[in-house]
């Protein structure tokens, strides 16, 4: 075998198992993630282990391939019925706002950064596009309203389309490949939406639909079918010259909220993929960055992103959102949860490609803009929900099992309810691993019952109905009280639930 190809190999495995072991370092210490990923490509770049990247075109054509996929399980793992209430929210921020925040930060990059106007508005819609990877891993560990967490999520999901598309006619403006004027560029973005969004909607019904029916032979194909057709409607919009964003977003969407065949299976491992996807792109864009030019870009993105998360951002959320009744509190966490993470860093790699003139100060700006504020931001979000009271203060991750016994079957009843700060909330049934003869028969969620079935995943504040063996309840406790306190690779991060048991 090839040496070359061996020793790639290894590296990639142990990057991945590096990434993991950042991952549980990260939630230890309350950090994003992704910053960690970024720094391991720092440290195995240039300046580090000594490996020299300068492919932009690959790290652009790579990051819009793991954009593709964070997309597609973003789309799988949000429930209709959380967002439904959201959508006009969220599509509000997601074309309201991103116009008011690209002219507001672009007028700060030319008043005080002296930037040509085109150039400034480069940079502004660059940054103006918020991060589904790092809004979904962050949001999805808080106790937020589901109203106002569904609208982030939502223009997370949404932003990426029109954004990516304002970047690429700006480039070809900046490189005088595009002549038009500006209101023509304004309806085939508008048309490129509409058209990714019918794509999506109809591929994710017609594959829903056809899971349905089929009857593959083995159910580890199931996952693959499902990340597939999402792939496959991000490739058909595409090249129809419509939005593929839109689309493998809305075909996520669907197919997440349908009824398919080893449907936990399947958003289990786009889950998994999408991980995959983070880390590879993350450490992908720290071995491009040159750490040496940096320093030079400090300045300039601590004024674009102090303007962006003070100015351009809550001027955004307010025009986006003076349509709906939305409390003043949850708008000043929107206006601060508006998360930068990889994509603006994908994004300015497009000018790198297209040879735009000082593109290179503008993916320094960015890189710098994204780490700094990402940390600010990322650390203090529980903080801010909590002082705006939108937020329960944390509780202890424990839950409260109560029993009672069944003589004649030799079997005992327990009672759980799911506190706001358990990371029980988003687990699906199969993966709390129970023992085989306990299962959850009943839940009661928002004054509604209903019995559950392996597709069911459980929600704060939900009380569930559990029946076990006696012999197996002690066990049936411990799964959950570990499950609760560290989420379902408790046992991978060695909680047993034996700490707090009561027998």
């Amino acid at each position: 075998m090839n040496t070359t190809v061996t020793v790639a190999l290894a590296v990639g495995a142990l990057v991945v198992l590096v990434s993991a072991v950042a991952l549980r370092l990260a939630d230890r210490l309350g950090l994003p993630s992704l910053l960690l990923y970024l720094a391991l490509g720092v440290a195995l770049g240039e300046s580090g282990a000594g490996i020299e990247f300068e492919d932009v075109a690959l790290t652009q054509t790579l990051g819009v391939a793991a954009l593709v996929v964070i997309l597609a399980e973003g789309g799988l793992t949000t429930r209709w019925n959380d967002v439904r209430r959201a959508i006009g929210p969220g599509l509000a921020l997601s074309t309201i706002g991103v116009v008011v925040s690209v002219v507001t930060t672009a007028a700060v990059g030319v008043w005080l950064l002296d930037l040509a106007w085109p150039l400034a508005l480069l940079l502004g819609a660059v940054v103006s596009s918020t991060d589904a990877a790092a809004v979904f891993a962050s949001l999805r560990r808080l106790p937020l309203p589901r109203r106002m967490a569904a609208a982030l999520e939502a223009e997370s999901g949404l932003n990426d389309a029109p954004v990516i598309l304002l970047v690429v006619a700006l480039s070809d403006t900046l490189t005088g490949e595009r002549t038009h004027a500006w209101w023509v560029t304004a309806l085939e973005v508008v048309a490129e939406l509409a058209g990714g969004a019918v794509i999506g909607v109809a591929l994710g019904a017609g594959g829903a639909w056809l899971l349905r029916r089929s009857a593959l032979p083995l159910s580890g194909f199931y996952p693959l079918a499902t990340l597939a057709l999402c792939v496959l409607a991000f490739a058909s919009a595409s090249l129809a010259h419509t939005s593929g964003f839109v689309a493998v977003y809305l075909c996520g969407l669907v197919l997440g909220n349908a009824a398919l065949p080893h449907r936990a299976a399947s958003i289990g491992f786009a889950e998994g993929m999408a991980s995959l996807a983070q880390i590879g792109l993350f450490v992908l864009l720290g071995l491009l960055v040159s750490p040496g030019r940096l320093p030079e870009a400090i300045g300039p993105a601590l004024l674009v992103g102090g303007a962006l998360l003070l100015v351009a951002r809550p001027l955004s959320v307010a025009a986006s959102l003076v349509w709906f009744r939305m409390p003043w509190a949850q708008q000043v966490f929107i206006s601060w949860a508006g998360l930068r993470g990889a994509v603006p860093i994908v994004l300015a790699t497009f000018p790198l490609t297209a040879d735009v003139p000082d593109a290179a100060l503008v993916f320094d700006t960015v890189f710098v803009l994204v780490v700094v504020f990402t940390l600010i931001q990322g650390w203090s979000l529980p903080w801010v929900a909590r002082r705006l009271g939108i937020a329960t203060p944390l509780t202890p991750r424990d839950v409260e099992v109560e029993s009672a016994p069944l003589e004649e079957l030799d079997a005992e009843l327990m009672q759980m309810r799911v506190p706001a700060g358990s990371r029980l909330h988003g687990v699906y049934l199969p993966e709390l691993r129970l023992p085989e003869d306990a299962a959850v028969v009943l839940i009661v969620r928002d004054g509604r019952s209903f019995v559950p079935d392996h597709t069911t995943r459980l929600m704060r504040g939900d009380q569930a109905l559990l029946v076990s063996a006696r012999r197996s309840r002690p066990e049936a406790e411990r799964r959950l009280r570990a499950v609760s306190r560290a989420g379902r690779l408790a046992t991978w991060r060695g909680e047993q639930g034996t700490a707090t048991e009561v027998d």
